[in-house]
């Protein structure tokens, strides 16, 4: 058993005032037999008042809405939860047995969602990883210990080499990345493997064991073992995720997890600022955001919605004219 004090901040700035910040959060934390919630909340710029619903996966989801003009936003989630170790599988049913339960389910709810996986250009490399390890030879349990080292030992961790929305394609041709390109390497080589494996999004806390992914968000996959449940295999740094993970949600990937997501009104560029502090002792003192934004986001959701829609007036208005040419010329 161990307890945590998680502190999560997030601030977008903007360079010209936006109205209409309509946001969703997946900041709740997952509370279960593994992991017990003693208390969260929320700061929000303007005290903004945070409306909750479950999702389809069941995490907790929290949205809002600042209608005033902002040139600023402020999230801080507080979070004290008490983790639990899971008892490993004892691995004891044959390897036939296992595989063939796997064959059973796969069209059932909720595992069919977490078996589809997209062909990308590592995807050869792998079925012959899958063939040569003789991966379907070992039981579950040893496959995902298996693949979990392999991409372990396949992608250099290397801070500020890709983004939040760099591709599959582009992670397996440099061989580098952070935890989330990690975990997307490792959710393909399991659902190729006909094992379900979904996204977890959450926080690493502190352990000597442990050198890669604290002080910010943390990704891994959590793969389902028949006759066992559902088990956490951390790749970044090659171990089991067990108490020492803090989850907050699950999904197919990214963006059913992703913490904070949103758009807003106004022709504004975004700079996006993060910073995490995980600690086994409650502190009440401020931690200081990053002086230099993590990303720059040039554009929205509603922004590029109003400019497509500009493109496709466009576009009409030409055709339109073009049509009226013709029209006279005959």
């Amino acid at each position: 058993m161990a307890n945590y004090f998680i502190k999560h901040l997030t601030k977008y700035s903007y360079d010209s005032p936006v109205i209409d910040a309509a946001n969703q959060l997946r900041l709740h934390p997952i509370n279960d037999d593994f992991q017990q919630v003693n208390s969260h909340y929320l700061v929000i710029t303007n005290n903004a008042h945070v409306q909750t619903y479950t999702d389809y996966y069941k995490n907790m989801v929290g949205s809002f809405m600042i209608t005033d003009a902002i040139t600023e936003l402020y999230i801080e989630s507080n979070i004290e939860v008490t983790t639990f170790p899971k008892i490993l599988p004892e691995d004891t049913v044959d390897v036939e047995t296992q595989w063939m339960e796997l064959t059973k389910i796969k069209y059932d709810d909720p595992f069919v969602d977490f078996l589809i996986h997209k062909p990308f250009v590592g995807s050869n490399e792998l079925i012959q990883l899958i063939e040569e390890k003789g991966i379907k030879q070992k039981t579950v349990y040893q496959a995902l210990q298996a693949l979990c080292t392999y991409v372990y030992s396949q992608i250099k961790y290397t801070k500020g080499v890709t983004k939040v929305d760099s591709s599959i394609d582009e992670v397996w041709e440099i061989k580098a990345g952070v935890c989330q390109d990690f975990t997307n390497i490792m959710l393909q080589a399991v659902r190729m493997c006909g094992i379900p494996a979904r996204y977890v999004s959450g926080y690493i806390c502190p352990n000597s064991d442990i050198t890669r992914g604290e002080g910010a968000t943390h990704a891994w996959i959590e793969a389902y073992i028949p006759f066992y449940g559902w088990l956490g295999f951390d790749p970044t740094n090659n171990i089991i995720a067990n108490d020492c993970h803090v989850r907050l949600a699950v999904g197919r990937d990214y963006n059913d997890c992703a913490p904070v997501k949103g758009v807003y009104k106004g022709n504004a560029n975004a700079d996006l600022f993060v910073k995490v502090n995980v600690s086994t002792a409650k502190n009440d003192e401020d931690i200081t955001l990053p002086e230099t934004p993590m990303s720059s986001i040039n554009n929205n959701s509603y922004k590029r919605h109003i400019e497509r829609i500009q493109q496709q007036q466009q576009q009409q208005q030409q055709d339109l004219q073009q049509q009226q040419q013709r029209q006279q010329q005959q």
